[in-house]
């Protein structure tokens, strides 16, 4: 397995090209922004996404969806989650049923509800069945581009298949870890992100330690529920992919979801907030898919309403956190 497809862009599948780069004999890198691709081809970085960092001699920028996947062994997919269904439709007909898939996108499908192995088997799944893998950890992209060292798990139901990645993937500065439970795995790796954006929107109130402690303990018991009602496993959710992407994603200051709730904790809104970032923070749109898993399984999850009702129905922030406090008490 040489011949590795990138298929998205942005930070994330930038810092990924550059760190698996010696570990193929060819990368091609699939932007949708032609400027991302202009920059990568003619300078050789991601001025856009991830400015400063350069991109190896094997890394081919490409706006061809086609020519990223021609003859490809491994397709990892960093589309963002809203965007990844109408990628993967683009993405067929160039598919063959040799290749591995690697999922590295965190998000939920709104709408269907699918995690996104799932949506990759309902697409891919109408021509041949997929072998999918999803990626999942404590990483930030600028700190893997950096080369510092970091810590992933890979997850397949098909235990050869992450073996078969985590040999492909690992180096000198990313270890991978397999795991069999893709479920609790994605659903860590999306619902994190929301409980990142609530973790923000304390800061931004100027909240101390204490509550953030316990808002990371309370998400992940949270998050825990709904990932073991789903099928996931409660061990997962202790490992990398649960509690430790979620203690970077609420308490690193290159945490997008924590900086879109720190700015709903000063005041600024929705709105105005997104009209100002360049790259997508999957909670926004994870907050919504999440709440509808939650009512469906029966599962309760105050934090994520409680969110949704600051980012969807404009409530005051101060005002979810208060009615987070008087909640009925009961047992741990």
């Amino acid at each position: 397995m040489n011949r590795l497809a990138i298929i998205g862009g942005g930070s994330w599948g930038t810092a990924l090209a550059i760190v698996l780069a010696p570990r193929f004999e060819r990368v091609r890198l699939w932007a949708f922004e032609r400027e991302v691709v202009r920059s990568m081809t003619e300078k050789r970085q991601n001025e856009l996404f991830l400015p400063g960092f350069w991109l190896a001699p094997q890394i081919e920028p490409t706006g061809e969806i086609g020519f990223a996947l021609e003859d490809a062994d491994i397709v990892l997919g960093v589309m963002p989650s809203h965007h990844a269904r109408a990628v993967y439709e683009q993405m067929s007909p160039f598919l063959l049923p040799s290749v591995r898939f690697v999922s590295a996108t965190k998000g939920i499908e709104n709408g269907t509800l699918m995690r996104m192995s799932q949506v990759i088997a309902d697409v891919v799944g109408r021509k041949f069945e997929p072998r999918v893998a999803v990626l999942s950890g404590p990483t930030f992209a600028k700190e893997i581009a950096q080369g510092e060292p970091a810590t992933a798990a890979i997850a397949s139901t098909d235990p050869e298949l992450a073996r078969e990645i985590q040999m492909a993937f690992a180096g000198p500065t990313f270890r991978l870890y397999t795991n069999n439970d893709p479920v609790g795995v994605e659903l860590g790796a999306a619902l994190k992100n929301v409980i990142a954006i609530a973790a923000g929107v304390c800061h931004g109130l100027n909240l101390g330690s204490n509550v953030i402690a316990a808002l990371i303990t309370r998400g992940l018991a949270e998050i825990s529920r709904l990932a073991v009602a789903l099928g996931g496993q409660p061990r997962t959710l202790a490992g990398l992919a649960g509690l430790g992407d979620l203690v970077l994603t609420c308490t690193g200051d290159l945490s997008r979801n924590r900086k879109v709730g720190i700015e709903l904790g000063r005041g600024r809104s929705l709105p105005e907030i997104l009209e100002s970032m360049r790259m997508v923070a999957e909670g926004i749109h994870t907050t919504h898919a999440a709440v509808d898993l939650a009512r469906r399984e029966s599962v309760e999850m105050p934090i994520t309403d409680q969110m949704y009702r600051v980012l969807r129905e404009g409530k005051p922030p101060r005002e979810a956190i208060r009615d987070l406090m008087e909640r009925s008490l009961k047992a741990e």
